[in-house]
């Protein structure tokens, strides 16, 4: 890239915005890129640069800064973060009873949002085909509600909570089935849904509900959100004025991103990053092995 000397030190370690985009985003941790550095990918310099500085750390969100990483592996961090990471979800819904006004398939699509606190650390993957769960592999949880009448209601009353009982159907009312040893295991572990007061159906007297989920471990669920909640967009809107947009720059340092992780409660927002970084290095690891492999045939 042919830049003069007094420019080289800002597109090293500068992202440009201009009014109508953004430049010098390629990576340059090459040799030759610019005159007079070496820019190539060295292990000593890297972990000289690179920290992780974390900025705050709450129940269920943490915020820290991630500095001296090409943009290439702080995106790849914050895909895994939001769609590899496992989790214990509900994947099979069994419905046994069900005379609600709300279809199974609603109902099902309903209780398969409801975040479980299950460490999915402490289980397996199910293998493909087996469709019977085991106590290493599967958590059966059981929604059993029946709404009746209240018989102590007063008798001008027309309000729902005083003339009917359990005409309110909550995530609290999902009572886990141990499979198993898991009662022994598991017993101090308390699985449940992450919160308790999500509302899943409404009854009236007669109606209710008799449902079995098995829950198994898995990728693809956004378990945590990441965004930057500084909320400094760096508006370029300054560039838009004749007058200002000649003797204004804005610009990024290329290697600093931001992070504000939050969990939705199954695990703790440092854990999702412990775990988010073991699914970097294992994809690392394999692609090693494919390479490795593929030099010896």
């Amino acid at each position: 890239m042919a830049a003069s000397m007094s420019n080289v030190e800002e597109l090293r370690n500068r992202v440009i915005l201009n009014e109508f985009g953004v430049r010098n985003v390629h990576t340059t941790d090459f040799p030759g890129n610019y005159p007079g550095y070496n820019d190539s990918w060295n292990l000593k310099k890297f972990q000289k640069k690179f920290r992780i500085d974390i900025i705050q750390m709450e129940e269920n969100s943490m915020e820290f800064d991630m500095v001296g990483i090409d943009a290439a592996i702080a995106n790849a961090f914050r895909r895994i973060l939001l769609a590899e990471v496992p989790t214990m979800a509900v994947e099979k819904v069994f419905v046994y009873n069900n005379t609600s006004i709300i279809q199974d398939e609603i109902l099902a699509h309903r209780l398969g949002l409801v975040p479980i606190r299950a460490d999915p650390r402490l289980f397996e993957y199910r293998n493909a085909g087996d469709e019977e769960g085991t106590e290493i592999d599967t958590i059966q949880l059981q929604l059993k509600v029946k709404c009746t009448r209240n018989p102590r209601a007063p008798r001008d009353s027309s309000d729902p909570r005083e003339l009917y009982i359990n005409h309110m159907v909550y995530s609290r009312d999902i009572k886990w089935v141990p499979i198993g040893n898991q009662a022994d295991v598991f017993g101090e572990a308390s699985i449940a849904p992450v919160h308790d007061d999500i509302l899943l159906a409404q009854l009236r007297p007669g109606q209710e509900l008799d449902i079995v989920m098995h829950c198994v471990k898995g990728i693809g669920e956004a378990v945590a959100r990441v965004l930057n909640s500084r909320l400094d967009t760096c508006s370029r809107e300054v560039l838009r004025h004749d007058d200002l947009k000649n003797v204004v720059k804005l610009g990024r340092v290329r290697d600093h991103f931001i992070f504000s992780v939050e969990s939705t409660g199954i695990l703790a927002p440092d854990v999702l990053v412990c775990e988010a970084i073991n699914v970097l290095m294992a994809k690392c690891r394999k692609f090693l092995n494919e390479l490795d492999a593929a030099e010896v045939e």
